[in-house]
């Protein structure tokens, strides 16, 4: 018995150290660093801990817990030393040297995460204590009230309300949170993307899919009945804001329904409507005229009608899957592909429920290819050309270039026939892909579109012959999505752009006061530790690959379902972003959050033992 416990003790010291290895190097510290020290003796204690908590758990014995939580761990670690490694061995110039530094941080790493994973799986994965967590003792909702007195008497009403209505206060609520950003946005936050789709709602340019056509005219709608009310073109255009406001507040209110329909209660509810209306980003996007912020909340729909009809076979949520499942498809181009990418998934898992599942999926395919093909050809609607969908193959040839790789007469020839090679070098930004999509539009595209297969072969040969440049390129474009530390300025955005439409900024409120509380609110996400989580993409994909994890260790696979829509549109975003950093291009992933956890931690309720089939 002394022996296992003496050599516990020797791996739990090596595993510290080893662990202190890795956060000193991630600090960007000296070795003689106090910190280090603290690093140790942290993650010591807290490998002790875990190792005595984990003990008294039956179900963390089980291989699947362990065997996800050290994949995870190790892609964790992958991510995130694919990116921060460069400045662990920045100084050293010894190939031995350098293997060895990196090898001592993996490890590190992957230990931290490991451990780390166990310990939160060992909570997630405590059926019972979540169960207490998210319904109650003995099946009834916690209260939460306050000590007597005037101001706490209204409280309690309040909260009481709250309790009987969630969805429909939750809807006002994120109303009254957003609407100060509406007044002083007023009539919206417009960028060139925005004025672009106002001038197709106007008339004066042709409809294009490269905004999708679908929200434009949504937008047209809108702006048509407030002209028709108030002949005031920025009155007019402040009706599509507040139906963008007023529609994702329905999102959130429909995940409070769906949660309150599994029976969690209140408090968790009120707290993820406090997460809606209070955290600043999202009362900015709100008031945002971009397809980004709509598809967000059809995304949130589609997972929440995922959720009632696999658990509950719920087919009063039959209507909003198939809406929100063609507005998915019709809000932006990586909709269609994202729900092409889950349709065999879908189609599978429900082949036990396919009489009154399989008439909804074929619903939502059909109608999205009609409108997208046949309608919008029918109509004359341009699509987005084939250098849009070219960002990543179009910036590894480029850095392969500008790296002055050798290439065949062949090769080159291919490629100056669509580009002119002179400027490529000013021109190429790692993380922004624009500049090389403007210089290949300024060629010959259509030599391109006309040659397709020769310039498939051309990237291929290329990655394979220069498979470094190729990983490179492709980190540097699309880091921020996966990687938790990259800073990015999130709803800076403001007013409108300039245009001679005939619409403004006309802010319904103003003065320093505002402008400085709105700035404050904005930045403290860059600004307050923890919080600043909230803010981050890499984030949230870990949060959601954590999740999926979960369903794993504890053994409710048939959840992994609700997370496959968000892991699909995902993907088309590491396939096909111009920009390595842009919040909006994710933003769908940001919205439904709370409802990757909720969705996590959900189990049969004891008030209602039949609430989930898994």
């Amino acid at each position: 018995m002394n022996t296992k416990k003496t050599a516990l003790f020797i791996l739990q010291v090596i595993e510290s150290f080893f662990t202190s290895w890795a956060l000193m190097k991630a600090g960007r510290m000296e070795p003689g660093n106090i910190l280090t020290g603290v690093f140790f003796l942290l993650a010591f204690f807290l490998y002790r801990h875990i190792n005595e908590r984990l003990a008294d758990k039956d179900f963390m014995c089980t291989p699947s817990s362990k065997w996800t939580a050290l994949l995870l761990s190790v892609f964790f670690t992958l991510l995130y030393m694919w990116v921060d490694s460069i400045h662990y061995i920045d100084t050293l110039t010894s190939p031995l040297f350098r293997f060895l530094v990196l090898a001592a941080v993996f490890l590190g790493f992957s230990v931290l995460f490991y451990k780390l994973l166990l310990l939160l799986f060992s909570y997630s994965g405590d059926k019972a204590a979540v169960a207490v967590f998210l319904y109650g003792r003995g099946g009834t909702p916690f209260s939460f009230s306050f000590a007597p007195g005037c101001a706490s008497r209204f409280l309690n009403r309040l909260l009481d309300l709250f309790r009987r209505h969630s969805a429909l206060c939750g809807f006002f609520i994120c109303l009254l949170g957003w609407l100060p950003y509406f007044l002083y946005q007023y009539p919206g936050i417009m960028t060139p993307d925005s004025i672009n789709q106002f001038e197709q709602a106007l008339g004066l340019i042709p409809y294009s899919n490269h905004h999708p056509v679908a929200h434009t005219l949504v937008i047209k709608l809108m702006y048509r009945i407030g002209l028709a009310c108030t002949s005031n073109m920025v009155i007019a255009l402040s009706f599509y804001t507040f139906l963008q406001m007023c529609f994702l507040a329905f999102a959130v209110s429909y995940l409070l329904q769906t949660a309150g329909r599994f029976h969690v209660r209140p408090l968790i509810l009120f707290a993820v409507t406090l997460f809606y209306a209070l955290v600043p980003y999202h009362a900015v996007f709100s008031v945002t005229v971009w397809k980004d912020v709509p598809f967000a909340g059809f995304v949130l729909l589609f997972g929440c009608s995922l959720l009632r009809l696999s658990f509950r076979t719920d087919k009063k949520a039959i209507p909003v899957f198939v809406i929100s499942g063609i507005m998915l498809c019709l809000f932006r181009s990586n909709g269609w592909y994202g729900f092409l990418l889950c349709l065999p998934f879908l189609l599978y898992f429900y082949r036990k429920r396919a009489g009154f599942m399989y008439p909804a999926v074929a619903a939502i395919f059909l109608s999205a290819f009609l409108i997208k093909y046949p309608v919008m050809n029918a109509c004359r609607v341009i699509q987005p050309d084939l250098v849009e969908s070219l960002s990543i193959p179009a910036q590894q040839i480029a850095a392969v270039i500008c790296n002055d790789r050798e290439l065949t007469d062949e090769q080159l020839q291919l490629i100056e026939s669509v580009v002119d090679l002179t400027y490529i070098k000013e021109l190429y930004n790692p993380t922004y892909a624009d500049n090389i999509k403007e210089l290949i539009r300024a060629g010959n595209p259509d030599y391109l579109a006309g040659h397709k297969n020769e310039f498939l072969k051309l990237w291929l040969s290329l990655g394979l012959t220069y498979p470094g440049d190729y990983l490179t390129a492709y980190r540097y474009q699309t880091y921020g999505y996966w990687y938790p530390d990259s800073f990015y300025l999130v709803a800076e955005a403001e007013g409108v752009s300039a245009t001679s439409l005939g619409v403004s900024h006309t802010p319904l409120i103003g003065g320093p006061l505002v402008v400085k509380a709105k700035e404050i609110a904005v930045k403290l996400g860059g600004m307050v530790p923890i919080y600043s989580l909230l803010w981050s993409m890499g984030v949230v994909f870990w949060v959601l690959s954590f999740c999926a994890g979960n369903a794993f260790v504890r053994k409710e696979k048939a959840k992994l379902i609700c997370y496959l829509p968000s892991f699909a549109l995902f993907v088309t975003v590491l396939i096909a972003t111009p920009v390595a950093t842009e919040f909006r291009y994710v933003y769908f992933m940001v919205f439904s959050l709370p409802f990757y956890l909720v969705t996590a931690l959900l189990t049969k309720s004891p008030a209602d033992g039949n609430s989930l089939d898994w």
